[in-house]
């Protein structure tokens, strides 16, 4: 009994030790630069806003947060890179709503998201806009179903790779549509706009603050944005719905993991540092200008938004699987 005793004893001052110490760690966190890893190539929504975030972090936590680009496999790559991390903090990534994807479309990967990474901070979200080339004989939305409609598999359109927010809310048209359109991936947004620009494919979905600057150069046409109400940034482009397609909705949206076992502590400095950076009026009012709004959750809560949001886009593949 006394050895039990003596047992239960040294756990109990064991455990006691390890939180004091992991708070004793999160006090002193961050001691040195920390990377961001951003999955997707240079230029885009995840890594403009990585930028942006890591140089208030800075300035708030007084370290360097450093972006890093790991393209390559639909984002796959870079969060391997952040799940096979040690975890103390030091290692972030930049994901977004193809992380929540790829966990149906790509089964062969070696992390699960949600064993592997553990929730950080959700940052923003923004609508996206369907954009065609100039030379595509359509001016509106239903000009380009009909279009489509006359001739099936002839059309392409571009993403940035499978799984990707542009991939899922293009198979996700084309269901809701009834059309037959062939995806087109490239290697990253940058490639994929040149794509389109350059004539090599006439549709993509795309993040309205990447894409304005080439509708208002008259590069590509809109012909209609994502969310429920119009953009801000495209008041005059109708969304998706009042187009005529009923109860289409697609966004982008961003957020930061750790890899999982991450000391609670070190999650929450991060989360409380993350939420006040977006909650800046300075950042709301750039953001509102990028047609970018802000998120702001706890770790449980984006925690829970991630794991819902695994279980939609399951839902999405599945029906469009079964168009195929």
């Amino acid at each position: 009994m006394a050895d039990l005793r003596y047992a239960l004893a040294l756990v109990a001052a064991l455990l006691a030790a390890s939180i004091s110490g992991s708070e004793a760690q999160a006090d002193d966190y961050p001691t040195r630069p920390v990377r961001i890893i951003v999955p997707f190539g240079p230029g885009g929504p995840a890594d403009v806003t990585a930028r942006q975030i890591g140089s208030i972090l800075q300035e708030s936590l007084g370290q360097p947060f450093v972006v890093e680009n790991r393209t390559g496999a639909g984002g796959v790559i870079g969060t391997l890179e952040v799940a096979n991390a040690p975890a103390d903090g030091y290692t972030l990534l930049m994901m977004s709503n193809t992380q929540t994807a790829n966990e149906s479309l790509v089964p062969q990967r070696k992390y699960e998201l949600m064993r592997d990474l553990a929730a950080v901070a959700a940052l923003s979200y923004s609508d996206l806009v369907i954009v065609v080339h100039p030379a595509v004989p359509a001016k509106t939305l239903q000009e380009f179903i009909a279009l489509a409609k006359s001739q099936p598999g002839k059309l392409n359109y571009a993403s940035s790779g499978q799984g990707t927010p542009y991939h899922m809310a293009g198979e996700l048209f084309k269901t809701m549509a009834g059309i037959d359109i062939v995806h087109v991936p490239y290697r990253n947004s940058g490639e994929a706009r040149s794509g389109i620009i350059g004539g090599q494919v006439e549709m993509m979905i795309d993040a309205v603050p990447a894409m304005a600057p080439n509708i208002a150069d008259n590069q590509v046409r809109a012909l209609a944005t994502t969310g429920k109400v119009r953009s801000t940034v495209l008041p005059t482009v109708p969304t998706a719905i009042e187009a005529g397609v009923p109860d289409y909705e697609a966004t982008i949206w961003l957020g930061l993991m750790a890899p999982a076992n991450t000391p609670k502590p070190i999650i929450d400095k991060l989360n409380t540092a993350v939420n006040a950076a977006v909650k800046q009026p300075d950042v709301q009012k750039l953001w509102a200008a990028q047609g970018e709004l802000p998120m702001a959750m706890t770790p449980d809560q984006f925690d829970k938004f991630l794991r819902d949001d695994i279980v939609k886009w399951a839902e999405v593949v599945k029906r469009f699987n079964k168009t195929r």
